[in-house]
């Protein structure tokens, strides 16, 4: 018998002996691995002679396929078993083990909700950052240094005079200082005021900040636009109200109101959103970023409205506090899975 065909037996009987995978990895290693006695009599070919070396490349080729597979074969053998005896362990009289299946926020829901509608009404993206600067959140939005929501009651300032963005309108600001007119944007964020804490009012809160600068924009256009939102959010049979206001960065401005029961105390009207048509002082002051008159003020008009997250999905979902949104009360959270 060849050698190589003694090798082949003893590694067979040895794979076919062994007690676990230990044993079977000490196997593969004796006969294939790379001092392995199998392995070595590849380095022994280029020692033959000529006419030997086809006759034993051949053999040795079915000798390395034969163990291979005897350990491969042997391996699955334990996999099935390790997997039989953990079957056996398991009592299939036991309840199974409960899950949670997970789910939208409520106000992931009413962002997802509010972007859809201002798709189909032909509204694109953008987008800011949470910490600004007080050009783009005051000085560009036609707010003097002297206006008290610049003070450090009112706004969150940072150590280097930057602050945490007042309202999602500094996204239009930076808009317009990339993207001439016409433009139909919505921007959706967060925001933070110094806020007294209650059931309608939070240090951070949530908005839609939109943007159409064309031309002949009108209050008629505004209000079209809100009314329409605001119905096909909660019902064609929606009460919306506007309110005269004052915003420093639009001029006529207006409040929006919804009929709600959601607010403790029965059916009353909830402020959602400010708007208004575009002061002429905020083009002129984007026109000073870009070094242009893009906005010439007599040429183009717009709206504004800085729609709030929170209140609206209080109203969508019937919540009578907007704290709960922050909680993370898996009772509260559930509802909406």
């Amino acid at each position: 018998m060849h050698p190589l065909e003694q090798l082949r037996v003893e590694a067979l009987h040895e794979i076919g002996s062994a007690s676990d995978e230990q044993a079977l990895e000490a196997a593969r290693i004796k006969f294939l691995g790379k001092s392995g006695s199998i392995s070595a009599w590849g380095e022994q070919m280029r020692s033959l002679a000529k006419n030997e070396k086809p006759i034993v490349g051949k053999l040795l080729n079915e000798v390395r396929n034969a163990v291979t597979a005897a350990l491969e074969a042997r391996a699955a053998n334990f996999r099935s078993q390790k997997e039989s005896e953990a079957l056996a362990r398991i009592d299939v009289s036991l309840p199974g083990t409960p899950y949670d299946i997970g789910a939208l926020h409520p106000l992931t829901q009413m962002w997802e909700r509010s972007i859809e509608i201002f798709r189909r009404m032909g509204f694109s993206l953008a987008d800011g950052p949470d910490i600004e600067d007080e050009w783009h959140c005051f000085d560009a939005l036609n707010t003097p240094p002297e206006h008290p929501a610049r003070t450090e009651q009112d706004t969150f300032y940072l150590p280097d005079g930057r602050l945490l963005r007042t309202h999602t309108s500094t996204v239009q600001i930076r808009t317009m200082e990339s993207v001439p007119p016409p433009i139909r944007v919505i921007s959706p964020g967060a925001a933070y005021r110094n806020e007294e804490i209650d059931a309608t009012h939070a240090a951070q809160f949530h908005q839609i900040e939109g943007l159409y600068v064309d031309e002949n924009v009108s209050v008629a256009d505004l209000k079209g636009a809100l009314e329409f939102f605001m119905r096909e959010l909660f019902g064609a049979g929606t009460d919306v109200q506007f309110r005269p206001h004052f915003f420093p960065f639009t001029e006529p401005s207006l409040e929006v109101y919804v009929k709600s029961k959601a607010i403790k105390g029965g059916e009353q009207w909830i402020e959602v959103a400010g708007s208004g048509v575009v002061h002429p002082a905020v083009f002129e002051q984007v026109n000073k970023a870009r070094g242009d008159e893009a906005y010439d003020p007599e040429k183009w008009s717009g709206y504004a409205f800085g729609l709030g997250m929170d209140r609206l999905a209080m109203i969508l979902f019937d919540i009578p506090d907007l704290r709960l949104f922050a909680q993370n009360d898996l009772r509260f959270l559930r509802q909406f899975a």
